[in-house]
């Protein structure tokens, strides 16, 4: 009896821990659910189309209600990179398909149209299972194959994965089946109810994708409809790249001010263009409603609003899992200013003290705009290439640093001119202690890295304030080695040598122009 009780216990256990992870919208093995069986929450396309019902997502064309062209449903939390994708779907009529790492050109194709890598859904016996890239280079591996993709943009076949009508035999018609698909580097496997279809390399550089957007496919033609449910997402460790993973706060200040948004659009792109040793993704307007967002990232940076509305402060824990996983953690700006500990508990300074060695501390440290003068930097892989230079920002400074600034180097240091403290004291300026360093002409930090006991590696970053300060050289290389250091990338020696962003450049993606 006593042993049938404590199987009894530990099966209600397993039961509840199963439960919450249901409620998690996870699955024990890394997944996460993206659709919520309710809505279309998270989810963008033509609502004459699409709906939900009976727990699945519908997509549906009719004689009356046609599709002049491919339209497409498109998940909108994230993009997608290295990834395993699993879901159920049944389709009656037409065919359809699973867009992974595309992209859209809204003022060429119109709303709601997608290029890029499909999983091929069809309710024929011609296109299941099969990889085809939608508006570029057609078939690149047919049922059955494994293919290899050339700088020619055609596929070459060097094996099979089995019988292309065995394959096909054994997809239910106008039933329910299972999807796979993964996507590591750039290499692909679609499987249909575990048998797999197609196996794909594709070293088109010209062409190939590393990272984009998802979505479902309804096919212009005969009516047709398709059913999607379960739809589950698990990111991959990037093998051959770190991820750094940027989040943009929402807008705030004037234009040019606190753009967050385009700051962190900017620095991705010069990433990406500048350092293929890392892989830059942007999450825009606030924390991520993507639930699979940090799962494979080395690196967080939060450019964004800080004190009590700091976007952080309801995922502080999420943010400490992260850190003791080894990520790396960046504060941009008001990013480095958790909440004042007369208001909020818990207010973020333990953990930002942690995660980036310092941050801005109400009726200690100040924000004046300033021109500071940085004559000197130190021999520390975050200052590699990057010259002397000058640049007016609302630099705070007098930051509240660890004890004996253990395990933090300054990086940035100027010393602050009188006029910095012309404002009276108050929360965010002036105050005995600050006055008088100013007095003494004391160097400032501005900038700093730190490394944590534990492992992992932390920045600080004051400026940031305007905008067009990224279009400063050295201003803008000094942020850019410092996301590849917190990430565990190797720095170059000179630097990240990104392309000057053009005047148009820094006026993209405004949040008011």
């Amino acid at each position: 009896m006593k042993n049938k009780c404590y199987s009894l216990s530990f099966g209600l256990l397993a039961l509840a821990f199963f439960c919450v992870a249901a409620v998690r919208g996870e699955d024990g093995g890394g997944f996460k659910a993206i659709f919520d069986g309710k809505s279309l929450e998270g989810w963008d396309g033509n609502p004459g189309l699409w709906r939900v019902e009976n727990g699945s997502i519908v997509g549906q064309t009719t004689p009356e209600n046609p599709t002049k062209g491919n339209t497409f449903l498109v998940w909108r939390a994230g993009e997608v990179d290295d990834f395993e994708l699993t879901l159920e779907y049944k389709i009656t009529g037409g065919n359809s398909g699973i867009q992974y790492r595309s992209y859209e050109k809204p003022e060429e194709w119109g709303k709601w149209v997608i290029g890029g890598y499909q999983a091929d859904i069809d309710s024929g016996d011609r296109f299941s299972g099969i990889l085809y890239s939608e508006r570029e280079r057609n078939v690149l591996g047919d049922r059955g194959q494994k293919t290899v993709v050339g700088s020619d943009h055609k596929p070459r076949v060097t094996g099979s994965t089995g019988d292309s009508k065995e394959l096909q035999a054994r997809i239910k018609k106008d039933d329910w089946n299972s999807y796979r698909v993964v996507a590591r580097g750039f290499h692909f496997t679609h499987e249909i109810n575990g048998n797999v279809t197609v196996e794909v390399s594709d070293e088109d550089q010209g062409m190939r994708r590393r990272g984009g957007l998802l979505a479902l496919q309804l096919h212009a033609g005969p009516p047709m409809q398709l059913e999607v449910k379960n739809v589950q997402l698990k990111r991959l460790k990037l093998e051959d790249k770190k991820k750094i993973v940027l989040v943009a706060g929402r807008p705030s200040h004037g234009p040019g001010e606190h753009e967050h948004n385009a700051g962190c659009l900017l620095l991705a792109k010069c990433l990406n263009e500048s350092a293929p040793a890392v892989l830059a993704a942007v999450y825009q307007n606030g924390w991520p409603k993507d639930p699979t967002a940090f799962d494979n990232a080395d690196g967080v940076v939060m450019y964004c609003d800080g004190g009590r509305g700091h976007m952080a402060l309801p995922h502080l824990a999420e943010v400490e899992a992260l850190s003791r996983k080894g990520a790396g953690v960046a504060c941009l700006h008001y990013g480095v200013e958790p909440a004042d500990d007369q208001f909020e508990k818990p207010n973020g300074r333990k953990e930002f003290l942690d995660w980036i060695g310092g941050y801005f501390e109400t009726r200690w440290s100040v924000n004046p705009h300033w021109t500071a003068e940085f004559k000197a930097l130190p021999d520390h892989p975050v200052a590699r290439g990057v010259k002397p230079f000058k640049v007016n920002d609302e630099w705070y400074f007098f930051m509240r640093f660890r004890p004996e600034m253990k395990g933090v180097t300054p990086i940035l240091s100027a010393v602050a001119p009188p006029e910095t403290m012309s404002r009276p004291d108050g929360t965010h300026s002036g105050n005995p202690h600050v006055r008088e360093s100013v007095k003494r002409g004391d160097p400032q930090v501005v900038a700093w890295t730190a490394e944590r006991a534990g492992g992992g590696r932390g920045f600080g970053f004051t400026g940031g304030h305007f905008h067009r300060n990224w279009g400063d050289e050295d201003f803008r290389k000094l942020v850019l080695n410092a996301l590849l250091w917190i990430s565990g990338a190797e720095v170059p020696a000179n630097g990240v040598e990104s392309k000057p962003p053009s005047p148009e450049e820094l006026k993209a993606n405004l949040d008011k122009k």
